[in-house]
Parts: C-alpha cells; sequence; structure tokens
C-alpha cells in the first residue's frame, strides 16, 4: 500500500482518505496508506454517496419563491457542509453559500474546506511522499535488496494532487451536498438584515436569499507578521500550489503547521531551517512529547532548528531569492519563507 500504480491506461487517480473526510461521509474506514491508487479502483466512499436517494419534496419551504429557505449557510467547509447536510436531512430548504466550488487561487479553499483543499487531505499525501526515503533506507533489514530513493517529481506529483483535490470537490458538490438536497451557489454571501442574505454570485449576477436561519461559518485565513517584506512570504494556503520545488526553505513559527512543513519539506528534500520566537516549539502540548520531538528533530533530521529567534525583515533578492534578517542580526538566503 501506498506505492504508486500505473494502470494500462497510464492514468492515475490519487486515493487520499482523511480522518475528518471519512468521518464527515460517515463511511466505511479506509486505510491512510492507500493514498495512491490506480483510476480503475473503485471508490467506497463514491458508491456509499452515489446510492443514497435524494428528495427536495420534504423541504418544509411554502410559497413558490425559490430564494426562500430555512436555513442558509455561508460559507463550505466542515462546519457549513455539515450543518446544510444535518439540517436538509432533516426536511430543511438549505442553501450554501461558497466562495469558490473548485480548489485553487485566489482563494486556494474552496468547497469541502480547509481539511479537503488546502489542510489534512493534500498534506497527508505530501507526508507519504516525505516518508519513502526513510522507508526505503530500512528496505534491506527486511530483506528487500536494491531499493533506492530514487527523485522526487515535484510537478508530477502537484498534478496528482490536484487531480485528487478536483475529485474530492465534485464529490462534495455533487455526492455530500447534492444527494442531500442542498442547494450549492457559488459566490459571496453578507447580511442584508436579520432574514436576508444577498449573494454576489460568481457569474457577476446577485441574488438575495430570504432565510429563517443564518448560519455563519466562514472560516479563515493564515496571519502573517507585520513585518517588512512578508508580502514575499507563503502561507499554508500557497505551499500547495508552488509550481517550483524551494531548495531552501526556513519555516517561521513553532505550532504544529509549522512542524509539520518543515519536517515534510526535509523529507522531500529541501534545506529546511525552522525558526521559533520560543525556547520549544509546540507551546501548550505535553512537556515530554516536546522535548522528545526535538531529539528526534535534531537527531534523524535535517532540519536546522533555531529557537529564540525572530525575524525582522524579509528582503528579496535581484536573483528572486530570499534574504531573511533574524532580530539579532543573523541573515539566512532561502527561496521560500513560510509563516
Amino acid at each position: 500500500q501506498g506505492n504508486i500504480q500505473r494502470p494500462h491506461t497510464n492514468k492515475m487517480r490519487i486515493q487520499a482518505a482523511s480522518s475528518c473526510f471519512a468521518a464527515l461521509l460517515a463511511a466505511s474506514e479506509t486505510a491512510l496508506s492507500s493514498a495512491f491508487a490506480p483510476s480503475t479502483r473503485s471508490f467506497a466512499v463514491r458508491r456509499a454517496l452515489s446510492s443514497s436517494s435524494s428528495s427536495t419534496a420534504r423541504h418544509s419551504s411554502e410559497g413558490g419563491d425559490d430564494d426562500v429557505y430555512d436555513m442558509v449557510v455561508i460559507g463550505g467547509g466542515s462546519g457549513g457542509v455539515r450543518a446544510s447536510r444535518i439540517a436538509s436531512g432533516h426536511g430543511a430548504k438549505v442553501a450554501l453559500i461558497e466562495g469558490q466550488l473548485n480548489h485553487g487561487a485566489p482563494n486556494y479553499s474552496a468547497i469541502g474546506g480547509t481539511c479537503v483543499n488546502v489542510g489534512c487531505v493534500p498534506k497527508k499525501l505530501m507526508v507519504f511522499a516525505g516518508r519513502y526515503p526513510g522507508a526505503i533506507s530500512e528496505a534491506k533489514g527486511y530483506g528487500w535488496n536494491g531499493a533506492t530513493p530514487g527523485t522526487f517529481d515535484w510537478k508530477q506529483f502537484m498534478e496528482y494532487k490536484d487531480a485528487e483535490i478536483t475529485r474530492l470537490n465534485n464529490v462534495y458538490n455533487n455526492f455530500v451536498l447534492g444527494n442531500a438536497g442542498v442547494e450549492v451557489v457559488e459566490g459571496y454571501g453578507s447580511m442584508n438584515g436579520p432574514d436576508e442574505v444577498e449573494v454576489k454570485c460568481s457569474d457577476g449576477s446577485t441574488r438575495t436569499l430570504k432565510t429563517k436561519n443564518t448560519v455563519i461559518a466562514v472560516g479563515g485565513w493564515p496571519y502573517k507578521p507585520d513585518i517588512p517584506g512578508a508580502e514575499y512570504t507563503i502561507t499554508s494556503n500557497e505551499i500547495f500550489y508552488l509550481e517550483e520545488q524551494p531548495k531552501r526553505i526556513v519555516v517561521v513559527g513553532g505550532g504544529f503547521i509549522a512542524c509539520e512543513f518543515a519536517s515534510i519539506m526535509d523529507g522531500l528534500g529541501s534545506d529546511v531551517t525552522l525558526m521559533y520566537r520560543g525556547d520549544l516549539f509546540l507551546r501548550g502540548f505535553d512537556q515530554d512529547m516536546r522535548e522528545h520531538l526535538k531529539e528526534e528533530m535534531t537527531e534523524n533530521t535535517n532540519i536546522d532548528l533555531q529557537f529564540n529567534t525572530n525575524p525582522k525583515e524579509i528582503i528579496k533578492n535581484d536573483d528572486g531569492s530570499l534574504t531573511v534578517v533574524t532580530e539579532d542580526g543573523n541573515e539566512i538566503e532561502c527561496d521560500e519563507v513560510l509563516m
């Protein structure tokens, strides 16, 4: 499991299953290690969803106005999808508003939310990819001779990753929400009084939805420190859409996302520097676990851990590279800075 297989059609589909996605769909258990599988393989969740019945006759709103709803949900992430699907299942007429239905710029997240588009699912695919060199290095000890890490193709990986996220966008839109009888509106919603939501639709039109209940589930956006040159940095959104793998990357932060991406990029072969302003990353987590993780990252990775270190400026060089200037005056050149 976890190996890339190529069917005779020379086309493949990345099969990813995250624990949160599986729980959301109430699907049967799916092994995380089977993230990559050929396109000829059937998808259990898709079968389960496609076999479920959908009925719009049970919607309780009356009157003939198509834009009158029992509930309007602004935001198509995990919370919004769950709320709209369950409400519709109890007979409510529901509309869900999401800024874009397919992943990528400018919002990066789309129908399905952070987890599906720029969170759990693509991140786990990157984790799987980053684990292969380590697994191959241990292969001989298990009797596998001649295994070599090979070379990692960033563009090829991104192509497969994008195909999988596109598939999941369609699952959410057409099966999870469509089969539940939820109307999906692509656009941006704003409150226009206690019982109206105005929608600026992606096609340029405007709709006013009358509603008895409104759920706001719009999510958030990564925060960047207010320092000179912050506009040259990327976040956990853009890293999933870089055209080239950065050979050198500085990760600023000490939360679990920073630690995850530092480990991922190290596993994929990039030179990684992790800067954190405190004495030890993962503040608020179990102390023994924090110290053990520091020990493991120090001894078993090539990550340069720099604690009590804060960037004060990011300089863009003439060749497109970046220089991170720290508060204590040190400088580190890199290709990308992840904040």
